[in-house]
């Protein structure tokens, strides 16, 4: 079966992450993965065909698509991108057409969603089955209902299932989408979508990263967007502060932060021995299978690794909507999971936080919730792909 995979991330690297755990699910299947923001560094599958589209992003403060690459005009990559997509379906003549988000987000790309679906819906590329792969919880809309029917419309047109990566018992997509009821596709609860560390890594970790037997280690991670400095800077000073000879810092910046405040805290750290700064770690769940605490941002795929690997974590929602805050209470009602607030990042409060993490135990995987989403997916995806 051959798949095309579109996923496009706009502010951070969440829906990459995800949407790759799905195509890594997708083993003897051929998956075209099709995407159109930065390509973080991360090793693909063998049976995973990257295609770079010309880059597009959203801006901080969510004001409108720009050009990831210098001196480019919007208009100019919109246009090159319409007619790659275009050329790859003419190429490869997919049996499944698998879309991240759209069309319940993503609107600022159905300049080049909507001609291809209409090519299918024609039959211009032969039977193409369409399936959307949905996240839990969606960002909602202040405007009467009318985001939600072109959602209802868009799916009941173009598309034959609609896959949503969610445990219902955490969390339905009725809470965020009320006209759920309207969608006359099928649609099923995969369960999230979690990224599993490697077996019996934590010793091999640990040697990599000459963290002793009789040390911790802390990771702060901004996840994978460009968002989170505050946090950062707040464990970087209180932990500075509170001068623990056994423990060492590693701060994780993500790949998107401002260069600016990337290299102040990269500066800052050069003073301290047990303080380490760096952008990205490719391995994320090994490393937190050999760490002992972790604050972060509170992303989905961060909370998915939290309960992959059960290590001790305090996450902080992104304050711009409530998507991560409603996950991450949602969680924390299943699990020893802390939520933050913005004034937990006073110095103060900050060390109470790190020292109580730190005498946590690492906790075993009795939560019940269902981890299973991307093996489920690629199974549902396969059915509708078979038809």
């Amino acid at each position: 079966m051959k798949i095309i995979h579109y996923c496009q991330h706009v502010l951070g690297m969440g829906h990459f992450f995800r949407s790759l755990e799905i195509s890594r699910a997708l083993k003897n299947e051929q998956v075209i993965f099709v995407a159109g923001g930065t390509r973080p560094e991360q090793e693909l599958p063998d049976h995973v065909e990257y295609f770079q589209l010309p880059g597009l992003c959203m801006n901080e403060n969510f004001g409108g698509l720009m050009p990831t690459d210098e001196g480019r005009l919007l208009n100019e990559v919109k246009e090159e991108r319409i007619e790659k997509i275009k050329a790859i379906f003419e190429q490869e003549r997919p049996d499944v057409f698998l879309i991240e988000l759209f069309p319940f987000g993503r609107k600022a790309f159905r300049f080049e969603l909507l001609p291809i679906l209409d090519s299918i819906k024609a039959g211009l590329y032969g039977d193409v089955k369409v399936i959307c792969s949905l996240r839990d919880i969606l960002v909602e809309k202040d405007d009467g209902g009318k985001h939600e029917k072109r959602c209802v419309e868009t799916l009941n047109k173009y598309f034959d299932m609609l896959l949503i990566h969610s445990d219902p018992q955490i969390a339905k997509l009725d809470e965020t989408f009320q006209s759920l009821n309207n969608i006359s596709i099928p649609y099923s609860y995969t369960g999230f979508a979690a990224r599993k560390p490697r077996k019996n890594v934590r010793s091999k970790v640990r040697k990599k990263l000459g963290i002793g037997s009789d040390e911790n280690l802390l990771v702060a991670s901004a996840g994978g967007g460009k968002v989170g400095n505050s946090l950062l800077k707040a464990v970087f000073d209180s932990f500075a502060e509170l001068g623990l000879e056994k423990t060492k810092l590693l701060i994780l910046t993500g790949p998107f932060l401002d260069q600016n405040k990337y290299d102040a805290l990269k500066t800052d750290s050069l003073n301290f021995s047990n303080i380490t700064v760096e952008k990205f770690a490719p391995d994320f769940t090994d490393l937190l299978t050999g760490a002992d605490a972790m604050i972060s941002m509170a992303g989905y795929n961060t909370c998915m690794d939290i309960l992959t690997t059960n290590i001790p974590s305090a996450v902080l929602p992104f304050a711009q909507n409530r998507e991560q805050r409603m996950r991450a209470e949602k969680l924390a009602e299943h699990t020893s999971l802390k939520v933050l607030n913005d004034n937990d990042l006073s110095i103060s409060r900050m060390k109470n936080i790190i020292n109580e993490l730190l005498t946590c135990e690492r906790s075993s995987s009795d939560h019940n919730i269902n981890l299973e989403g991307a093996t489920e997916s690629a199974r549902a995806i396969r059915m509708v792909g078979t038809r």
